[in-house]
């Protein structure tokens, strides 16, 4: 009966903890503090098998696009991998923005960003040659607190977050691995 009691309260308190992590990590996935920087880093996605974007990379790509035009940042760094459907991520992503109008000149990519860590690590490779003190990152609410974090675990600190205002149900499990992910 101990042994019992003692589960319960062990899975209240994580219950507790999961709920207070996830209600941080939606608000300050929402929350734009409407800062400047010198470059917005757009984290990969999902392309369609005809290359065209996923509607959650085109998301992200249209804030990026957005935080551009409105003169928040002056490049955009474009980060992903290979996907499974043949197409590198950063690549179909740079050919979406300068469709958008953008120039070639201010966008550079990042196609070997096969998961968070590597995207930050490759980005923070590319600063002393795309000039960059700071950094806007850019994707879903759920996932822009733990890229912060890698950031400034790596010793970058100067970085926001802005995040599309776009939601699936999927978001649901989005959820729960940033949990589990962002204590690994």
């Amino acid at each position: 009966m101990k042994i019992l009691n003692i589960l319960k309260y062990l899975a209240f308190i994580f219950v507790v903890w999961f709920l207070i992590h996830s209600t941080i990590i939606i608000a300050d996935g929402f929350y734009d503090e409407n800062k400047k920087a010198d470059i917005a880093v757009i984290l990969g996605n999902k392309v369609n098998t005809d290359g065209t974007l996923s509607e959650r990379l085109k998301q992200r790509v249209d804030c990026g696009l957005a935080l551009y035009k409105k003169g928040r940042v002056q490049k955009i760094l474009v980060s992903g991998g290979l996907g499974k459907e043949g197409f590198c991520e950063g690549t179909q992503m740079k050919a979406n923005l300068i469709e958008k109008g953008i120039p070639d000149t201010a966008i550079a990519i990042d196609d070997f960003g096969n998961n968070t860590l590597a995207t930050v690590e490759n980005t923070l490779k590319l600063q002393d040659s795309l000039n960059f003190k700071s950094v806007i990152v850019v994707s879903q609410y759920f996932h822009v607190t733990r890229t912060k974090m890698l950031f400034k675990n790596h010793h970058f600190k100067d970085v926001s977050s802005v995040s599309p205002w776009y939601f699936e149900i999927r978001d649901l499990y989005s959820i729960v691995r940033e949990f589990f992910a962002y204590y690994l």
